[in-house]
């Protein structure tokens, strides 16, 4: 069974401690606990949780390190965040966020989630991200709130 690889970024789990975005973040991360995802996990995400309140740091240490992939803060992930800022994607005062789709798409993450709506999770976006990613010969990457993944999934049977 092809298990999802799922990069996080630093919003999801943050939401863990957002009463907004507790219940998702908190499941997602329980599909992580399960198997159901393995976790895509940047040295930019483990760098801003350094900065964390408590719970959140430790949500990453209780996380089975078998469900856990590490993507490397190499030239590649430097040069497609650097594209998506070239060509008016992201401003460079946006870096991060550029840093974290690069990282993600480099680290051929099936799924990234963000609660980044703004930056990240934005529709005009995404098609932008992707057409970046077209003419530097990355694949496609789904971009998505942890709202998008949060249900179990329904019956094939089961009327909609």
């Amino acid at each position: 069974m092809h298990r999802i690889r799922v990069y996080a970024d630093t919003s999801v789990f943050g939401g863990v401690e957002d009463p907004e975005f507790a219940e998702p973040s908190r499941r997602f991360f329980e599909r992580v606990r399960d198997g159901t995802f393995i976790l895509v996990l940047s040295p930019f995400t483990v760098r801003e949780l350094d900065a964390a309140p408590a719970p959140v740091k430790q949500l990453l240490e209780d996380l089975p390190p078998e469900n856990v992939e590490h993507v490397e803060d190499d030239a590649d992930v430097a040069a497609l965040a650097d594209s998506y800022i070239a060509a008016g994607v992201l401003s460079e005062a946006c870096r991060m966020d550029a840093l974290h789709v690069a990282a993600g798409t480099v680290g051929r993450a099936d799924l990234i989630l963000s609660w980044n709506f703004k930056h990240i999770v934005n529709y005009q976006r995404i098609r932008r991200f992707n057409g970046v990613n077209a003419l530097k010969g990355y694949a496609s990457i789904e971009i998505r709130s942890p709202l998008e993944v949060d249900y179990e999934d329904q019956d094939e049977d089961e009327v909609v």
